[in-house]
């Protein structure tokens, strides 16, 4: 534990939240240092060797649309210390039975042309979204509760956002392409697709893939938190990692105290001293579904029925939206699915320095009931070989990574969960609690910044950046 008495800050974790609000303080000239448990920082933005020598493996997110599209990372020089953002042909591939596909183009009018009949509503629900963009990022990745300073923007994007998943696909799409490319997208928030307010999830992320793109980092994830280290380290800070903190007596003294941990790692370090109500609130957070994860070393490129999914290197597995919808209310019911919706990445097509000449990476998901024990490797590659025949002939290793793995590679992904609990409209408004300062413990100078606060699950630091900027009105001002 560092004994160093002069920091006017410490950090917990080395999160992207957690190295976002360390680089927040250190810019307004704190003396900040951040301790990480574990030997290597990122938290769930890091790269590992998982399989064989030589292959590169993210172990969290793969692909970024919000490290382009989030106001913090945004104004970042992360460039300056290596990090190169690589731009696929297209975002997003979703292929469909016989050999189809629903393709996201960066171009709302190229997506659109692919869509058939639904090509106009297309273009209505995306185009002003893409356009407002800047605008609705200062709104959405704040809390809840907040003066709008783009009220239009934000009503345009709310009316919508506020629907089902199903809802919004019934009243905008009539044909299996749009429908099932909408259901991909929305699907990312992990909720049953008659939970008021999912589709917030799918409208920011295809506005990004059509405004940013869906970049992936040259080398792995592990260049983006190498590159906010590298930026806190020339501000002047510090990130000590192997250094685990399981009770706040045992920092030294400091000003103020920020951690981007899970609620349930809150509630052991603060415990009694925490305000009840604020206690309580921690003690019934509800998590959401897990994800059970599997990277692979291939022998060669995935062989896609379809060529064009290979020009994109995030693909959405799980057919028509009926189909994705009955997978995500299964591991919201906390049952498997036959036949489950699964996200996979394949960065390597892209980016040569993921595996040795010729061969290749692949990172896939599914969502799972929490804290499930269910090996559901064959499910997740029989889907795969649904629209690739022949991919498993191509797998030189694979790594399992179940949802108790997860936790134990990170201990903020409790049960496997990967959002920071349950993305339920509730959850969003009252992220832990509901209060225009949700960041605030209530023990003065403590502060929660992971992705239990708003803006919620993502790599884009403004859970971080927000609960920093809290801190410097309140203790620093």
């Amino acid at each position: 534990m560092p004994t160093n008495s002069s920091y006017d800050a410490i950090v917990i974790g080395a999160g992207p939240n957690g190295l976002a609000a360390a680089i927040t303080l250190a810019e307004a000239g704190q003396r900040v240092v951040v301790l990480e448990a574990n030997e290597t920082a990122g938290g769930g933005v890091r790269s590992l060797p998982l399989t064989k020598p030589g292959f590169v493996h993210d172990f969290g997110a793969a692909v970024f649309p919000l490290g382009l599209g989030s106001p913090f990372f945004k104004r970042l020089p992360l460039e300056r210390y290596g990090l190169r953002w690589i731009h696929p042909d297209m975002p997003l591939a979703h292929p469909l039975d016989g050999g189809r596909a629903a393709l996201l183009h960066r171009s709302v009018e190229a997506t659109a042309a692919g869509l058939g009949r639904d090509r106009a509503a297309y273009r209505r629900l995306f185009e002003p979204l893409a356009a407002a963009w800047p605008k609705l990022a200062e709104e959405i990745l704040q809390p809840l509760v907040h003066l709008p300073r783009h009220l239009p923007a934000l009503a345009g994007f709310g009316l919508r956002a506020i629907l089902p998943i199903q809802t919004l696909a019934d009243l905008a799409f009539h044909d299996e392409p749009a429908r099932a490319l909408w259901a991909g997208s929305a699907a990312h928030a992990a909720l049953p697709f008659s939970a008021v307010g999912g589709s917030a999830f799918g409208l920011v992320l295809g506005a990004l893939g059509h405004r940013v793109g869906w970049p992936i980092p040259e080398g792995g994830a592990q260049a983006i938190t190498d590159a906010l280290v590298a930026h806190l380290t020339a501000l002047g800070g510090e990130v000590v990692t192997g250094e685990r903190v399981t009770d706040l007596v045992d920092l030294p003294a400091t000003r103020a105290v920020l951690a981007d941990v899970s609620p349930e790692t809150m509630l052991m370090l603060a415990g009694d001293r925490l305000p009840a109500r604020y206690r309580s609130a921690l003690e019934g957070w509800q998590r959401g579904p897990a994800a059970f994860k599997l990277d692979y070393a291939l022998d060669g490129p995935i062989p896609w029925a379809n060529p064009d999914c290979a020009r994109a290197a995030t693909v959405h597995l799980g057919g028509t939206l009926e189909e994705i919808a009955a997978s995500e209310r299964a591991a919201a019911d906390g049952r498997p699915d036959p036949n489950p919706y699964v996200l996979l990445a394949q960065p390597s097509l892209f980016d040569s320095t993921r595996a040795p000449g010729g061969k290749h990476t692949a990172w896939a998901y599914s969502h799972v009931p929490l804290g499930s024990t269910m090996d559901v490797t064959a499910t997740i590659e029989a889907q795969i070989e649904r629209f690739a025949p022949g991919f498993r002939d191509r797998v030189i290793a694979r790594n399992v990574l179940p949802p108790a793995a997860l936790e134990r590679h990170d201990a903020n992904l409790v049960g496997g969960d990967i959002f920071g609990g349950s993305q339920d409209l509730w959850q969003v408004a009252a992220r832990p609690v509901f209060r225009p300062n949700p960041y605030e413990t209530g023990v003065p100078g403590l502060y929660l910044c992971s992705s239990s606060t708003p803006p919620g699950g993502g790599v884009h630091g403004m859970c971080g950046y927000n609960a920093a900027r809290s801190a410097l009105r309140d203790v620093f001002a």
